[in-house]
């Protein structure tokens, strides 16, 4: 028989770590463009438990983009809506919505002082900043300007940027985009440790797949998979999605499940030479 006190002891384990991250509900959301009335997200319905890693995947021009303009109340949905701890965000005023939720856009501004964080000399605020480039490895930084960074560094600024905010939700819109190697692991690290509920749209489904709980697969604005990776990541259904050839393999000597992709030529697509 199941020991309930193991339970209680998970159930109060999970409470006290993500007792400050959303929950997130969205209901039959969508979104027309205003002129031409054209359906850029049919309705889309899911909901993430606090603390939980939702990935968005899909081809471009899939929807991405606009769902989580959604959830972070840039669009305003055309059909449904989006809720935080069950209430309708555009209920809200932006500045509220903006005290729970943060997000890091591939469009990022042309230029912002880091020692202008909130504006303010307020003790606290200074701590969470500080707290929030050393999480970041950007302690070095603290003096320059956007504009003087790299891609790479200017990424990790704006993730930085987001977490002194003290979100409940982080939305990031491809966070790995110009990062390194080590960069991208150290960010995804910190996605998988930050105690929030957080949306991230990614191109890449095997990192997908390592990093999130669940993922959301969508093609031409529509909704083709909810749940976790092993589940949606289907062969057919990433092949389907993605006009591809996709296999389900695992590499050695770790083990680790991985997805090769290969463009429909109409032929075994070659081999590299010895």
């Amino acid at each position: 028989m199941k020991d309930l006190s193991e339970d209680h002891t998970t159930s109060a384990m999970l409470a006290s770590r993500f007792g400050n991250a959303a929950h997130v509900v969205v209901q039959e959301a969508g979104w027309r463009a205003p002129i031409s009335a054209k359906t850029i997200l049919h309705p889309v319905s899911f909901e993430l438990e606090p603390g939980r890693v939702l990935g968005v995947v899909g081809p471009n021009g899939a929807g991405k983009s606009t769902l989580l303009r959604l959830l972070y109340r840039y669009q305003r949905p055309s059909t449904g809506c989006g809720k935080i701890d069950r209430v309708d965000i555009w209920s809200r005023s932006a500045r509220v919505v903006a005290q729970s939720v943060a997000a890091v856009l591939q469009e990022q501004p042309t230029d912002f002082a880091l020692t202008g964080f909130g504006g303010t000399e307020d003790t606290r605020d200074a701590d969470i900043v500080e707290g929030a480039l050393a999480r970041l490895g950007l302690e070095g930084f603290a003096n320059r300007h956007l504009g003087t960074l790299s891609g790479g560094e200017r990424q990790r600024v704006m993730v930085a940027r987001a977490l002194a905010q003290e979100p409940r939700l982080l939305i990031l819109d491809e966070p790995t985009n110009h990062l390194d190697i080590r960069h991208q692991l150290e960010v995804l690290a910190l996605i998988r440790d930050l105690p929030l509920t957080i949306v991230t749209s990614l191109h890449d489904l095997n990192m997908a797949a390592a990093v999130c709980d669940d993922v959301l697969l969508l093609q031409d604005g529509r909704l083709l998979g909810f749940g976790h990776p092993e589940t949606v990541f289907t062969a057919t259904t990433v092949s389907n999605a993605f006009s591809v050839t996709a296999r389900q393999e695992r590499l050695s000597p770790s083990d680790a499940k991985h997805q090769p992709y290969h463009l429909r030529l109409g032929k075994t697509p070659r081999e590299p030479s010895p």
